[in-house]
């Protein structure tokens, strides 16, 4: 049996299967062009995702089983998968301490208005700004409740902030002070003094966010996308940021990725670009390996227990 991975898990991981199966060959390249001739035979591909299309799978003749070391598996050529009949399998779940960590981080250097100071550092000025304001009392509203926004809503908590959720049914969720139903996306938006979005990218949340639901945000509402960028019509999301319908956004995902350099987002003032790195950390790979291995003994073993099974019909 042969597992190809075009992303590194780290030697030890690696050593650590082929101990444990002996029989199993594990070849793990830097990307899927050092592949070459090894891909027609493998069986299990261990893959970020975004080197999977249609025509890899193709020439995968004995492929069954992918397992993305990614949560976000939108990019994935899904009809051919199901055409094939193969399973996939994800790491939703190992994102929510470095990414809630990145949405503290911003709301915290927008608490203090961290980058007009460093501008004043490097040009030597004393200004002391005098209307700064509390994250005591505010409010945070974060679509998705899952365990990324879970996560946030906890560490919100600790700063006194008023935490919104919203998720398909509106169901109770821990951290949350209140959750709203997706058909009361607007209602929510409405009460964000900062909102997150963590949504993951399906049929159901394409643009999900648009020139309605940014008009119904408050003027000073800050706007942070750690989920996907398609799920922002992006259009609408600059207009409202150069027409101030909101205050400020900082951005971790776009529609497109890498962001084009003709973007207006780039040199806007009130917006923050990170190039998709909010959910990496040195702790990445030590939460993602243990699914990976959990889920290669299941295969093994024929059984159904599969962490993060991947329904090919609703792409979650």
């Amino acid at each position: 049996m042969k597992i190809l991975s075009s992303i590194n898990i780290g030697e030890s991981n690696v050593e650590l299967v082929k101990k444990k199966y002996p029989f199993i060959e594990y070849l793990m390249f830097k990307n899927i062009e050092e592949a070459g001739e090894h891909l027609e035979d493998a069986e299990v591909f261990v893959t970020f995702g975004f080197d999977t299309t249609a025509y890899l799978i193709e020439k995968m003749k004995n492929l069954k089983w992918i397992q993305s070391m990614s949560t976000g598996i939108d990019m994935l050529p899904f009809e051919k998968l199901k055409e094939r009949n193969i399973l996939l399998t994800n790491v939703t779940g190992i994102h929510g301490i470095p990414i809630a960590e990145y949405v503290m981080a911003v709301i915290l250097n927008d608490r203090i208005d961290g980058f007009t100071h460093y501008e004043q550092q490097k040009n030597k000025i004393w200004k002391r700004k005098m209307e700064f304001e509390e994250l005591y009392g505010k409010t945070i509203a974060i679509l998705g409740t899952g365990t990324i926004g879970k996560e946030i809503a906890r560490k919100a908590k600790a700063f006194d902030m008023y935490t919104i959720g919203v998720n398909t049914s509106g169901k109770p969720v821990d951290y949350f002070d209140k959750t709203l139903p997706i058909c009361e996306l607007n209602g929510a938006l409405s009460q964000g003094d900062y909102i997150v979005d963590t949504l993951p990218l399906t049929d159901q949340t394409r643009r999900i966010l648009g020139k309605e639901q940014f008009a119904s945000m408050k003027s000073s509402a800050y706007f942070i996308n750690i989920g996907r960028g398609a799920t922002v019509d992006e259009e609408a999301l600059i207009e409202a940021l150069q027409n101030h319908i909101i205050r400020g956004a900082t951005l971790d995902v776009f529609e497109k990725e890498p962001l084009s350099q003709t973007s207006p987002l780039w040199t806007m003032k009130n917006v923050y670009i990170t190039p998709h790195i909010s959910g990496l950390s040195n702790m990445y790979m030590n939460r993602a390996f243990p699914i990976f291995e959990h889920n290669l003994k299941t295969y093994l073993e024929g059984k159904e227990d599969y962490i993060n099974k991947i329904d090919l019909d609703k792409k979650y």
